[in-house]
């Protein structure tokens, strides 16, 4: 048997490396939170070769002390706490103290750092843990952290990161993920010597949307404004079901500022937008989670991303009911677009340089010209003209690509030592503001003059002004309202329509039982039986009868009444098979709509009427229980652009 002995130091550290430094993502990680820690204000990322060669951060924060740069490459060696006390209450995004030493252990670094109550910075060079120089150097106010050839001393580790294309991409995903977490930085990457990702810091979450996402999704958002005191307050925005995809890399949420993984937020999410959306689809959130910290366990592992929550259905309840209360009433009918562009990945146009008094001019003369009458009169088509000219507007401000600031520029070829940094973006900020400010102040004050003529398609003001066209491929209906064509799955909306009656008979118990003769004889495994014995009294309560025949054997002598037409044999296997205690109202009710009215079955008008009707008592109305929309709408618009009646 070998002998037990310590491990030297250089393994310890390069041990420790590994749970902390992944991939060049979890070094520019660690790097912007610091950062952001710092309290800076800009930060400049600048990666090479996917991060492997040269990672590169940059910001004005306030630096580090001469005499505590040495230490701060030592292992749980930090500023944000002092005791174990402390990690109750932590609130900033590093603490545990690892970060420094291990990207040092397992690469070539560089750190530059100059406090403001100082003359000159410091110059600390530092390879595989081991230090190779410590210089006085004349630098701004903040700190450049320069990482050389990642892995150079751990060739296993380099060789699992994938291509620089994909290493590269990781990183951007995660610098955007952290500017969405805070607005008030802005953040800007550099790859290979190209501008990427480069936030305004200008406070507004709508407007780094729109800036990192583009303008469809920051088109298709509501906002969410939730609080449970004291314990959580839950705010940002909910994209609408439209704008879903099929992976969960849009859902973004971030709990007292900090970027992570949960499932349970994750669950909280979807189940959320379950009533709305299509089976593996995801939606786009960010949202910022606010929570007491006595009730957050963040030191679960190095990388932080990992929280375990001390009032877990606290949280999953504050976040269920914030996007709950986002999407309920809310007119989520899908627009069909038919010019070809529908269904192209929409980005943010390339424009050209605005300058600041330009889009100044633009905003306070024609913006204003536009919305403000003489004669304090808002007409129907001055909002309509309106819109054209906001988002063109938009489009161009929040988009558009900033001039030029004095001091701010690439360094790509710093001399030798790579130490040039670019100045403070606080002047630029300073120029944003006003902007930034106007644009935001016309904006709210056009979405109150337009909330004036929005009218819901199924609203009771609007059901009189509905002319139900007729019936197509004797599945949908065909409705015009205004300047838009409403289509309506029959099969879809019978279908909800069912599904919420049953729902709602259920929950009230308004429910009566039908008898079966002879009874029905089900053969169950013993999986299924342990689950139809916990489940008995709540199956009794809502109009079961379900009595033991025998070994193995079942009889069920009455099914409630609205499930009579369709209680066969293999759909009540099928229920009881799925059943758990927090499911079974969900299992009747989704058996229910196995009743509604199909497609290829022709409705009346009168029966289709009454259809609607009915859609207008309910909550949610644009989708069925399984996610497919009921209804879609194409615009008057798009079909005279088809029919090139508009150029």
């Amino acid at each position: 048997m070998a002998k037990i002995a310590v491990l030297d130091q250089s393994t310890i550290d390069k041990i420790a490396a590994g749970e902390v430094v992944e991939r060049p993502a979890s070094v520019v990680k660690e790097l912007l939170e610091n950062a952001i820690d710092a309290k800076a204000s800009a930060v400049t990322v600048e990666i090479k070769d996917g991060g492997t060669t040269l990672i590169r951060v940059t910001d004005n924060g306030c630096g580090i002390e001469k005499d505590e740069v040495r230490l701060a490459f030592c292992r749980h060696a930090t500023s944000k706490i002092q005791t174990a006390d402390d990690l109750m209450t932590v609130s900033s995004l590093g603490f545990r103290g690892e970060a420094l030493s291990s990207i040092a252990a397992v690469s070539q670094v560089e750190f530059i750092t100059k406090t403001s109550d100082t003359l000159v910075g410091v110059r600390y060079c530092i390879e595989g843990g081991v230090e190779k120089s410590f210089e006085e150097v004349g630098v701004p106010e903040g700190t450049t952290f320069l990482v050389r050839n990642l892995f150079y001393n751990t060739p296993v580790r380099k060789k699992f990161l994938k291509s620089n294309q994909t290493e590269g991409a990781y990183v951007a995903d995660m610098v955007q993920k952290i500017a969405m977490s805070h607005p008030e930085v802005s953040i800007r990457l550099i790859l290979n010597n190209q501008n990427k990702i480069h936030t305004s810091g200008n406070h507004n979450i709508k407007d780094m949307i729109y800036a990192l996402y583009g303008r469809e999704i920051a088109a298709n958002l509501l906002p969410v404004e939730y609080t449970q005191d004291p314990v959580v307050q839950v705010n940002g925005f909910a994209g609408k079901p439209v704008i879903a995809r099929g992976n969960r890399n849009l859902e973004n949420y971030y709990i007292n500022g900090r970027y992570i993984k949960s499932s349970l937020i994750f669950k909280a999410i979807e189940d959320a937008y379950k009533p709305y959306m299509m089976q593996h689809m995801y939606p786009f959130v960010v949202l910022q989670i606010t929570a007491d910290p006595t009730f957050l366990d963040v030191n679960v592992h190095p990388t932080k991303m990992d929280v375990r929550f001390g009032n877990g259905d606290v949280i999953y309840r504050a976040v269920y009911e914030a996007l709950n209360q986002a999407l309920a009433g809310k007119e989520l009918i899908p627009n069909v677009e038919i010019s070809g562009k529908g269904n192209a990945k929409e980005s943010p146009k390339k424009l050209p340089i605005i300058r600041q008094s330009e889009v100044q001019k633009t905003v306070s003369e024609n913006l204003k010209e536009k919305i403000e009458k003489p004669e304090g009169k808002l007409t129907e088509k001055t909002v309509a003209g309106t819109e054209e000219l906001w988002e063109d507007l938009v489009s161009q401000a929040a988009g558009q690509k900033m001039a030029p600031v004095a001091g701010v520029k690439d360094t790509p070829k710093a001399k030798k030592t790579e130490t040039a940094m670019p100045e403070p973006f606080e002047k630029h900020r300073q120029q944003e503001q006003p902007v930034c400010q106007e644009i935001k102040e016309t904006s709210e004050r056009y979405g109150e003059q337009q909330n004036l003529f929005e009218q819901k398609l199924l609203s009771k003001p609007a059901r009189s002004e509905h002319r139900l066209i007729g019936q197509l491929f004797d599945t949908y209906w065909l409705i015009e309202y205004r300047d838009q064509l409403y289509i309506i799955d029959q099969h879809a909306a019978h279908e909800k329509v069912l599904y919420e009656r049953t729902m709602k008979s259920l929950k009230s118990r308004e429910y009566t039982s039908q008898q079966i003769s002879p009874p029905m004889i089900l053969t169950l495994t013993p999986q299924e039986q342990v689950l139809l014995e916990e489940n008995k009294t709540q199956l009794e309560q809502i109009g079961f009868e379900i009595e033991p025949f025998g070994d193995t054997e079942y009889a069920v002598y009455a099914v409630p009444d609205n499930l009579f037409s369709i209680a066969k044999k293999e759909l009540l296997l099928e229920m009881i098979g799925g059943l758990s205690q927090d499911l079974v109202l969900e299992k009747v009710a989704s058996m229910s709509c196995k009743a509604a009215v199909k497609g290829k079955h022709k409705m009346s008008p009168q029966e289709a009427d009454m259809l609607i009707d009915e859609l207008l008592e309910l909550e949610n109305p644009y989708a069925c229980p399984h996610g497919r929309p009921t209804i879609i709408s194409m615009s008057k618009y798009e079909l005279e652009k088809k029919f090139k009646r508009i150029l």
